[in-house]
């Protein structure tokens, strides 16, 4: 038995704290907004909830009562009994908090958050029926109670059954709260349901189904920082280790719950020293104005003096914490440049290595070309020769075409681009590409189809357009079979022009595809080897469509061919 009240003393102990945890929740952004709605400019208000926001309760009653003098509305009332009630509750005064708290009309936006205050404080005051009723109140009024606090409201309503000894009322509260814990993954408040759950199994001699909730108490505290929290579940695994008879793991978590209890002492002793000082501070301050009172009814200039240099220190202080986060935002500025600066850089390793192999294989073969053309072009045909001449011309004009996006990817990494969007006409722009395409659809004996018709008006920067229109051209030659079919065509979507380049080429599987339309900057080659190609192509049309507020699609099935659609707004 005394081994059960041991852990019983335990987890009453730990509830002491759940209170506190549950204001910890408190969505002070969204009081402040409401604050904020008010636009009240008084000095006392806006220091009132100014030193709420610091949660520096002191400054916040003392400010709140000279505010009280200068407002005689309800609605602005409302708010600062509210933080009133809340600093004195934070400060332990109960009987004050709920004087306060009865001042405000029940038309308060955040007056579900007063049930629950009131509910808390009769738990902390031991008040267990009470508390209940007051948690049952929040029930009805789910709509306004966040998942952190109803989870809260839940636990805590267990934990008034528990001292009431009602059992499975206990139980029943203590699991759902653990259960919308678990979904929010709150480990603090996690620890603490787990120890409270397994106490009241523990009080009712189910041993076996509150150690486990014990172990899971002990296994969290290992994740938190919290030395109280560690402490109380290391206690609480020596206890069931004795309880066991298993002394040696009983003794190894009772070391463990000293070295927590030393660190959590020396804590204490450490903020207790901070708060001393703090004291003390705030006392010689107020000498120190108290002193200057009385001097101010003989020296008005040294009082006026003082206020100045109180201003001057304030904007010094402004000013340094100004500077403090434009650094900190020119240190995060230069990092992000910096990692932007070596993707860049990797990005222009690989360009440049399978640049340079593409580049030495396409000159590579106009050059053995050229060499076997010297030494047999007395024996050839005309029609040999000209296949020749043809096919040199097809691979020197897709050595230019890569060094064309060559230059115009760096164009576009230095940001020199010159961009200008008009109204262009899709019908014409096709027609003056078309023409620098013709050795190369024939090369290929590929028919071409210009299937736009005239005056189809798009808004976009014309050289841009030209850029992606070629590229499109040139992979659809590349990846299409002699005798094939290359068309564009284009219809109104909604507001928009659709533009679709079809080819019955070679096509490509859904997973090509979807590497293409990845959003990077890193390349890739060609899965057609003999062709000359870095995938650079496919960059600059995916970010100059991007430019010019267009949309970059590409469907293809593999051996039935390839459809690239861009859409474009009107003009």
């Amino acid at each position: 038995m005394k081994y059960r009240k041991a852990l019983t003393f335990t987890v009453l102990l730990f509830l002491c704290t759940l209170f506190s945890q549950e204001n910890n929740k408190v969505p002070f952004s969204l009081f402040f907004k409401e604050i904020n709605k008010l636009k009240l400019k008084e000095v006392n208000f806006t220091k009132t909830s100014h030193f709420f926001l610091k949660k520096e309760w002191d400054s916040v009653l003392v400010f709140s009562s000279k505010a009280l003098l200068f407002n005689k509305q309800q609605n602005i009332n409302n708010y600062i009994h509210y933080m009133r009630g809340y600093s004195f509750m934070k400060k332990k005064l109960y009987t004050e908090s709920l004087k306060e708290y009865e001042k405000v009309n029940t038309n308060f936006p955040f007056y579900h958050k007063i049930i629950r205050n009131l509910g808390g404080i009769s738990l902390e005051q031991r008040n267990y029926k009470k508390a209940i009723l007051y948690f049952e109140q929040l029930n009805n009024i789910t709509d306004a109670v966040s998942a952190y606090e109803k989870s809260s409201v839940i636990h805590d309503t267990g934990i008034a059954y528990f001292h009431l000894e009602d059992y499975k009322k206990a139980t029943t509260n203590l699991l759902k709260a653990i259960q919308l814990q678990e979904k929010k993954q709150d480990t603090l408040l996690l620890i603490g349901s787990y120890m409270d759950i397994a106490n009241v199994y523990y009080a009712q001699y189910k041993d076996n189904i509150a150690i486990p909730y014990f172990e899971k108490a002990y296994e969290l505290s290992n994740k938190v920082s919290d030395f109280e929290i560690k402490r109380k579940a290391a206690l609480n695994m020596s206890v069931v280790e004795e309880n066991r008879k298993n002394f040696a793991k009983s003794l190894a978590y009772r070391k463990e719950f000293e070295k927590w209890k030393d660190s959590l002492t020396n804590q204490q002793k450490i903020w207790s020293v901070a708060q001393f000082e703090k004291k003390l501070a705030i006392s010689q301050k107020q000498k120190e104005i108290d002193l200057l009172a009385s001097q101010n009814k003989l020296k008005e200039s040294q009082r006026n003096n003082l206020l100045i240099s109180s201003f001057l220190l304030l904007f010094l202080l402004i000013i340094s914490v100004y500077f403090y986060i434009q650094k900190n935002k020119n240190h995060q500025i230069i990092t992000r440049q910096k990692e932007e600066l070596n993707l860049l850089n990797k990005t222009k390793d690989k360009l440049f290595s399978i640049v340079s192999h593409d580049l030495r294989s396409s000159v590579d073969l106009i050059k053995r070309t050229n060499i076997n053309l010297l030494k047999k072009i007395d024996s050839l045909k005309d029609s040999l020769l000209s296949n020749i001449v043809l096919s040199n011309i097809t691979t020197a004009n897709t050595t230019y075409n890569l060094l064309e996006n060559l230059l115009n990817w760096a164009t576009l990494q230095t940001k020199q681009l010159y961009f200008h969007q008009e109204s262009v006409d899709l019908h014409s722009i096709i027609k003056q590409v078309e023409y620098n395409f013709i050795p190369l659809f024939k090369s290929k004996n590929i028919s071409f189809q210009n299937q736009i018709p005239t005056a189809t008006f798009i808004f976009a920067d014309i050289d841009s357009l030209k850029i992606i229109i070629r590229n499109l051209l040139d992979n659809a030659v590349k990846f299409s079979h002699n005798n094939g079919i290359i068309s564009v065509h284009s219809k109104d979507v909604d507001d928009l022009i659709q533009f679709t380049l079809k080819d019955n080429g070679i096509g490509m599987n859904k997973t090509i595809v979807n590497n293409l339309l990845k959003e990077t900057s890193l390349l890739n080659k060609k899965r057609n080897q003999q062709e000359i190609g870095t995938g650079l192509g496919i960059q600059l049309c995916k970010t100059l469509a991007q430019k010019n507020n267009a949309t970059f699609t590409i469907k293809s099935t593999e051996g039935k061919g390839t459809q690239v659609l861009l859409r474009f707004k009107k003009p």
